[in-house]
């Protein structure tokens, strides 16, 4: 049974539907259940039983609705994870999805209605296997202070990460995104958002560009050396672009390690870039006339102007991952890939997909003709020498 320790919270405005559900959950081994006619009744019951890991919730009822509910769910902590159960249109459900994300609340499925345990069954198992975190205001993320992030930099504790990106029709390597990670020496690996906000708030962004670009272009020449040639992809924010010894600095890094421009990518979210100033577009010419590709991050998650992006001067668009989340649920989700591919092949742009994380999304995104994507059903982010031995154990294994 995939449910023994877990404790759920059934919120569900029908009293019949509720007593099935609760049965539900019970026959899937789940040993404490509590029920909630509407977002009152549910508050009141987590203030007597404490935090439960999921909470199972309608979102049109009498009373307090199941919106009202999940801000002050989001608040108190005391729901680990959502499950949404709802006959509200798909769009409706969607844009809840966007609200409990927002909210900083895990959304670990939506079920629709009426509940059935096939469905069920697998988000139990998948809450068990990720180990959902507590919403509470002990589990945030607390930025580290100010000097310890510039020694950090200085004792090149910074480090860069690689995550592969994927031909989905061949399954071959095709290049790697560079991220970031602090090896810290006495909390271990620390993610970008305990650093990344105060290295932007004291301007040393540039400072880590180049540090990653050292450390990048000196494993793609390992990487090279054994058989492997990867596109590196970095990230770059829309304010360094107003720096104007970006590339003449870049040339000469690219000169240090007798590489070409055409091996690299710049990944630029598309918040900022509609009115980049002169000065920043001057950059991206540049860059494209050094040979280096530039991709639009994270496309669709903001508010695009089509007219403006057709004006700056990109050749890949990366599909921001949310669609694909809910590619399997949402037809809107196909529409818009589709969408996105069909602009791409008009525009000219190559198009990649990121945040593939089972096979019937790599399958369903092959089967639309998708080229490229990124996500954890391939690989995580490694470090460098991960990446190296990984790189060479999957050549052996499809030699195999």
């Amino acid at each position: 049974m995939p449910g023994n320790s877990l404790r759920i919270l059934v919120l569900e405005n029908d009293s019949f539907q509720r007593v099935v559900a609760v049965n539900m959950f019970r026959s899937l081994g789940c040993h404490e259940v509590f029920e909630a006619s509407d977002g009152s009744e549910a508050l009141a019951v987590l203030q007597q039983v404490g935090v439960v890991d999921i909470a199972v919730c309608d979102l049109q009822m009498e009373g307090m609705d199941g919106l009202a509910f999940l801000r002050r769910a989001a608040k108190s902590g005391q729901v680990k994870s959502i499950i949404v159960s709802s006959a509200l249109s798909a769009d409706l459900r969607r844009a809840a999805h966007q609200i409990i994300g927002l909210l900083g609340l895990d959304l670990l499925g939506d079920v629709g209605k009426p509940l059935y345990a096939e469905a069920l069954e697998p988000l139990l198992e998948k809450f068990q296997g990720t180990g959902a975190r507590v919403n509470t205001p002990d589990a945030e993320v607390q930025l580290a202070c100010e000097d310890e992030v510039r020694q950090a930099l200085v004792m090149q504790q910074l480090q860069a990460w690689y995550q592969p990106k994927f031909d989905l029709q061949t399954g071959e390597v095709c290049g790697v995104e560079v991220l970031c990670r602090w090896l810290h020496p006495s909390k271990g690996i620390l993610p970008p958002a305990v650093f990344l906000p105060v290295l932007e708030r004291c301007g040393l962004m540039d400072e880590l560009l180049f540090a990653q670009l050292d450390q990048g272009l000196s494993l793609q020449e390992q990487a090279r050396v054994q058989g492997f040639p990867l596109n590196m992809a970095f990230n770059l924010q829309t304010a360094q672009l107003a720096n104007g010894q970006l590339t003449y600095t870049l040339k000469g890094v690219l000169a240090r390690y007798a590489t070409q421009g055409s091996r690299l990518t710049f990944e630029l979210t598309e918040t900022g870039l509609l009115q980049a100033p002169a000065a920043s577009l001057e950059n991206l010419v540049r860059l494209r006339m050094m040979g280096c590709r530039l991709s639009i991050d994270d496309f669709g998650a903001g508010y695009s102007s089509l007219q403006r992006l057709c004006q700056l001067p990109f050749n890949e668009i990366k599909l921001d991952g949310e669609f694909v989340r809910n590619l399997e649920h949402e037809p809107r989700c196909e529409a818009a890939i589709s969408s996105a591919l069909a602009l791409g092949k008009s525009l000219g742009m190559s198009v990649v997909v990121e945040g593939i994380e089972t096979e019937a999304q790599f399958l369903r995104l092959q089967a639309m003709g998708c080229l490229e994507g990124q996500g954890y059903w391939f690989a995580r982010p490694m470090s460098g020498p991960d990446l190296l031995s990984w790189l060479q154990q999957r050549e052996m294994d499809v030699a195999c």
